[in-house]
């Protein structure tokens, strides 16, 4: 059980999480609360809207209907991935749910089926509407999705939730009896628990995207440093000498010319050698143009032995 969060630091959880987030209109005041308590607040309900268009369903999450007054949720998820804040406190979204689904919820154990409307939702859970017409034929765009898992990531971690399990949030499917939502092509609830389960062992704005890039702190520099410095004494063993380069050049007579040279004890002739070169220089400036991303990347972790490896294996290659 949790208190709710307040408006500013729902605002900042969720930004820091990488959401972005447009404040409606006094959505810090828009609320139910005269009908009822919110809180203690327990997890994070989805739902899908049955509309079609950012502008006129945050309006409507804003105001509500004439039968169901607003706000009618927390946030609404657009099809862009934008979050809008439309409400803070009491919210007509979730009715009246299962109270096994709710203990579930709160011991993060996996949920019972929902086969009963024994307990309010609204005290309980913030909700957010995304922006889908909910016929299964309407698809949910990866950006809305990712703001979906990032958003109860956020409000999952600002209360502590997810440690024992990964079920503090659900589709309004699975609390009321004869609910669909949220459903469609590119959605599940199963997926969306499992992603912000992941996001959860990582810090707050964590994007599995740049997962690979690192910073690089003098030590490693050092460490890559050496591994070329290796590198450079192979290439001095392998290269022709003047002597060889002298010999390759003056014999014009040969039948083939300079380029099927040979020296003593090389391994390719002068052909060879030269297109060897270019497959090298061709790998290292990849290899460089690869490390100047690491370096530009600023992120403080780094693997710099992993790392050396990479940039030994990716030369040796060039070489074969």
């Amino acid at each position: 059980m949790a208190t709710p969060l307040s408006a500013d630091t729902l605002l900042k959880a969720l930004k820091d999480e990488g959401v972005k987030v447009v404040e409606y209109k006094s959505w810090r005041t828009n609320n139910r609360n005269h009908k009822g308590p919110w809180g203690p607040v327990n997890g994070v309900m989805i739902h899908h809207t049955v509309t079609t268009g950012t502008d006129a369903t945050v309006e409507l999450c804003y105001v509500g209907r004439s039968d169901l007054p607003g706000p009618l949720c927390h946030g609404v998820v657009a099809k862009s991935g934008t979050v809008y804040l439309v409400g803070h406190g009491r919210a007509n979204h979730a009715g009246s749910g299962d109270g096994d689904v709710l203990a579930a919820v709160i011991a993060e154990k996996a949920l019972p089926a929902d086969n009963e409307t024994d307990t309010d939702g609204n005290i309980h859970f913030y909700g957010f509407e995304c922006v889908n017409l909910g016929d299964n034929k309407d698809p949910w765009p990866p950006e809305q999705v990712e703001a979906i898992v990032r958003a109860s990531a956020a409000l999952c971690r600002a209360h502590g939730w997810g440690k024992g399990g990964d079920t503090s949030v659900i589709g309004h499917l699975e609390w009321q009896p004869g609910k669909i939502d949220p459903r469609g092509p590119g959605i599940s609830m199963g997926d969306v628990r499992k992603r912000v389960a992941e996001r959860l062992k990582h810090a707050a704005g964590w994007n599995p995207e740049e997962e690979d890039d690192m910073a690089v702190s003098d030590d490693d520099i050092e460490k890559i440093a050496t591994a070329a410095a290796r590198k450079v004494a192979l290439y001095k063993d392998t290269r022709l000498d003047s002597r060889d380069a002298r010999q390759m050049w003056d014999d014009a007579s040969s039948p083939h010319h300079t380029w099927q040279f040979k020296g003593d004890g090389a391994t390719k002739d002068a052909w060879g050698y030269l297109t060897a070169l270019v497959a090298e220089v061709t790998a290292l400036r990849a290899t460089v143009a690869e490390l100047a991303g690491t370096l530009a990347a600023g992120d403080p972790s780094v693997d710099a032995d992993a790392l050396v490896a990479r940039i030994e294996q990716a030369i040796t290659q060039s070489g074969n």
